[in-house]
C-alpha cells in the first residue's frame, strides 16, 4: 500500500494534541531531537508546540513531504510514524 501525503495528513489529524518527538536531519551528520505537542495540521504543513524547557523557540512547522522523504521522523507514545 503506497503512502501518500493525504494519508500522512489523515494519520496526523487524529493525533492533534498529543505529545510527540521530532527527529530531524540538521546536516550531514547532525540530528536534532525536539519534544512537543502536535498543535495543528494544515493542508501542506503541521505545527508542533515545543517544550519550552528544552527549546529556545515556541513552535516549529514541517511539511508532510518531510515525512514522506524521511527527512524527519516523528514518534507518539513509543509509536513511530514513517513512510515505509
Amino acid at each position: 500500500m503506497p503512502i501518500t501525503l493525504a494519508s500522512i495528513k489523515a494519520n496526523l489529524d487524529s493525533k492533534v494534541g498529543k505529545k510527540m518527538m521530532v527527529v530531524a536531519q540538521a546536516g550531514r551528520k547532525k540530528v536534532t531531537r525536539r519534544k512537543g505537542i502536535l498543535h495543528e495540521t494544515y493542508p501542506s504543513v503541521f505545527v508542533v508546540d515545543l517544550d519550552q524547557e528544552e527549546n529556545a523557540f515556541e513552535r516549529v512547522s514541517y511539511s508532510y513531504a518531510d515525512l514522506l522523504t524521511k527527512t524527519i521522523k516523528i514518534e507518539f507514545d513509543d509509536e513511530q510514524i514513517a513512510a515505509s
